[in-house]
């Protein structure tokens, strides 16, 4: 089995500010992969475009190693996210739509992913990871 635990955020303001996402994937307990990258600034940026930054480039990363056919659980803090994915919450627009339409996109080529929201706490790793690619954009 394979767990993806997925984080972005938007600094020091949202919408607006510097995006950034982290995520880190597991398979059967162990650490294969982890990310963490600057998205951008500028009035184009929310914190979910981050959230949905990071399950796109998890996904692609999944789909390189060949793991589509793999039981993969996708572990958000974000409702949005996790709400839309699961086909609860429809998406009405936003800064974040086109990243929206193209996770759809791309899960269509997974066999078996399912969603789970974890509270903020559950999550730490992910989100230092977000935290440390704003710390790397502080720094230039």
């Amino acid at each position: 089995m394979i767990e993806v635990y997925i984080d972005g955020l938007t600094q020091p303001y949202n919408p607006g500010g510097v995006a950034t996402y982290g995520f880190i994937i597991y398979e059967n307990k162990n650490k294969i992969f982890e990310e963490s990258k600057i998205i951008g600034k500028g009035p184009w940026t929310s914190n979910n475009l981050a959230e949905y930054s990071a399950l796109i480039n998890a996904l692609n990363f999944l789909l390189k190693e060949n793991k589509q056919n793999e039981e993969i659980i996708i572990k958000s803090d974000s409702k949005l996210l996790v709400n839309q994915m699961n086909g609860k919450w429809k998406c009405h627009g936003g800064l974040y739509a086109k990243k929206y339409y193209e996770a759809k996109e791309l899960l269509k080529k997974f066999k078996n992913v399912k969603f789970l929201w974890i509270p903020r706490e559950l999550n730490k790793e992910a989100d230092e990871l977000s935290r440390k690619a704003y710390k790397e954009y502080l720094k230039t």
